[in-house]
């Protein structure tokens, strides 16, 4: 489906501020723009997916005039995320549409990718307005990628990233520490990350959706994690903000930066200033609950101002914090995947 690059839809003047009931202003807007992906990480997917039929899937259109309204009413950072954003035909499109509004209330547009595709797809993310990209990678090391992703190589990711690089897109690599599996690769992926100069941001596995193994087993505290470093680095705390959730150390007094996301030993749900919107048009105010409003419906049956009333009735409902819980014989705080929701 075609869009319209040039003439982005102006929204209609904003009269309420994005702010939640418990006082967190809301800045960040994440969309998965697909729920499909073509790795299946272990962590992260079931290796047999069913995916949402392509009919229930909002219009590269309808995306860009919900980010937009956002946009209108003050977020100023979107990122785009799924599944693996790059595998949706004409994303391009969609990237170079919302990449007109960089200047003009929106200050940042990112990308999440597993970077398979990255290195068709980087220059004209430079030239749509992106400038870093977040990659996940959990191994270097070939056969634990192909593992963990169940088919990946990973020399076509680390191709991807470099390309990306030369692009002039800067990267952070996320990393999901998994214990007895890629903890051992941790430090070496830092100082690759700092020898290369790339960012690194490590992260808890979080217990979303079903899948093929328990997650207990890998769980991995980065409390540990960081202990660990500490010996090896010298790690100075940073006051760097993306707009997530990540808290930051400076790396051997580099340019690059050691972010970790702790959603079970560090709770970051007081500062949240994120809301997601699935490639199906929900609108999730959180990982770790079921709370949700149908932006596609609003927008087809009401256009702006019925797209406006859906998003305070989100915002109403903002939860105070997450239900993240891990332990031998719990069950996942929320029955749907990362890949549907968007990381």
């Amino acid at each position: 489906m075609m869009i319209d690059t040039a003439n982005p839809l102006p929204g209609v003047p904003a009269q309420k501020p994005l702010r939640d009931t418990h006082g967190r202003t809301i800045k960040y807007l994440r969309i998965s723009v697909t729920d499909r992906c073509d790795l299946r990480c272990r962590y992260c997917m079931a290796e047999q997916m069913t995916f949402l039929p392509r009919a229930k899937l909002l219009s590269l259109e309808e995306i860009a005039i919900i980010a937009e309204r956002f946009i209108a009413r003050g977020v100023t950072k979107i990122r785009l995320s799924g599944g693996e954003p790059l595998v949706r035909r004409d994303v391009a499109e969609l990237v170079q549409r919302l990449g007109h509004n960089i200047g003009s209330g929106l200050e940042e547009l990112t990308m999440t990718t597993n970077g398979t595709r990255l290195a068709q797809h980087a220059e004209a993310m430079v030239d749509a307005g992106i400038r870093r990209v977040n990659v996940s990678m959990d191994s270097r090391d070939p056969e634990r990628f192909r593992y963990i992703t169940r088919h990946g190589d990973v020399s076509q990711v680390i191709g991807g990233i470099m390309a990306a690089r030369d692009a002039g897109l800067a990267i952070k690599i996320n990393m999901v520490a998994l214990k007895g599996f890629n903890e051992d690769e941790i430090a070496p992926m830092l100082a690759w990350c700092r020898d290369e100069g790339f960012d690194l941001s490590l992260i808890e596995t979080m217990p979303l959706g079903a899948i093929d193994e328990d997650r207990t087993d890998r769980f991995l505290p980065l409390t540990k994690v960081f202990d660990e470093l500490s010996e090896q680095f010298t790690l100075a705390p940073d006051a760097h903000k993306t707009g997530g959730p990540a808290r930051y150390w400076n790396v051997d007094g580099t340019r690059t930066r050691l972010g970790l996301i702790s959603p079970l030993t560090a709770n970051f749900c007081d500062g949240c200033n994120r809301v997601r919107l699935t490639t199906e048009g929900k609108l999730y105010m959180c990982l770790g609950h079921d709370d949700q409003v149908d932006l596609k419906a609003a927008l087809r049956d009401g256009g702006t101002a019925g797209l406006d009333d859906a998003i305070d009735a989100g915002l109403f409902a903002k939860p105070k914090a997450h239900d993240f819980r891990i332990g031998v014989g719990e069950r996942p705080a929320v029955s749907r995947h990362m890949s549907v929701t968007g990381g």
